[in-house]
């Protein structure tokens, strides 16, 4: 299979960054759909959630009749699969295992971890504003989650482990995307309804089924499907393989500021001056790490 890395045209890495960003957007409302969506076990709700993303990127291999994308090697389903299903069966374990804002924030490791792995990708360069950028966004996602009352402690050194590996396996699988940028985007569908597979029968095997109690629970985990558990998938692979990948990583530490904006818009959580300083680290190591990417001048 013919390897593409990105393209040279500044305009189309802008875009495709941009289409990457949608992505972490659209994450930053996971914690309020999850929510809303009421008390569905989290693999009977990622096994709900990733068939209704696939089915979405299922019809758009239908419409345009593109059924051949999801014939790739091994090593590419190896890759997606390894990287969705993976990724979530760990984060739901360190969620069992350790207080939830605790390990949400050893998760939270990803982008730093995206950032430095993105310098062993050929053609790209390490560059010390991105380190930087990184180090402080993270800065600024540790203050955030310390205002909710972080209480560490070693009794649940399990739960902080899975979390860590979390953070390695999507970290990986966001880089390692890169090296496979030939594959067409449309393949995530096979990837999406290959962890609603796999989702489900952990489900099966570990939880009792607990359906949605009313529309809105309902709304909500149709919602999650559409937007932070399918489409954003999608435009995340755009981003990672024809954006600026460093930025991406960088970028990703907004995802837990507006998430805990919403949730206090939504009158779910308190606000708190944290979230202020903590947004302003955040842009703050974001413009460090844009930095080449504002210089560069469209041709």
């Amino acid at each position: 299979m013919r390897q593409v890395y990105y393209s040279a045209d500044p305009m189309s890495t802008l875009r495709a960054t941009a289409i990457g960003f949608s992505a972490i957007l659209m994450w930053s409302l996971l914690a309020l759909l999850t929510v809303a969506s009421g008390t569905v076990p989290p693999f009977q709700l990622a096994a709900m959630t990733f068939a209704v993303g696939g089915a979405i990127g299922a019809v758009w291999v239908w419409r345009t009749k593109t059924w051949h994308t999801l014939r790739q090697p091994l090593r590419v389903w190896a890759l997606g699969i390894g990287g969705l299903f993976g990724y979530h069966a760990l984060y739901f374990l360190a969620l069992r295992l350790a207080p939830p804002a605790e390990a949400g924030l050893v998760n939270y490791l990803w982008p730093l971890l995206i950032v430095l792995f993105s310098g062993l990708l050929p053609g790209e360069r390490l560059h010390w504003h991105s380190v930087a950028g990184a180090l402080l966004g993270l800065a600024g996602t540790v203050m955030l989650f310390l205002g909710k009352g972080l209480a560490p402690t070693l009794n649940f050194a399990a739960g902080y482990s899975a979390a860590f590996c979390a953070a390695f396996v999507w970290a990986g699988y966001s880089v390692l995307s890169r090296r496979f940028a030939g594959v067409p985007t449309a393949a995530v569908a096979g990837f999406c309804l290959a962890t609603a597979a796999l989702a489900a029968l952990c489900h099966l095997a570990v939880e009792t089924t607990v359906w949605p109690d009313n529309a809105g629970e309902w709304l909500a985990v149709l919602a999650l499907g559409i937007g932070p558990v399918g489409i954003a998938f999608y435009a995340w692979d755009v981003g990672v393989k024809r954006g600026d990948i460093r930025l991406l990583g960088v970028g990703s530490y907004t995802a837990p500021v507006l998430s805990t904006l919403f949730l206090v818009l939504a009158g779910v959580a308190e606000a708190r001056a944290v979230l202020a300083v903590a947004a302003l680290m955040i842009a703050g190591g974001g413009l460090l790490a844009a930095k080449d990417m504002l210089r560069r001048k469209p041709s």
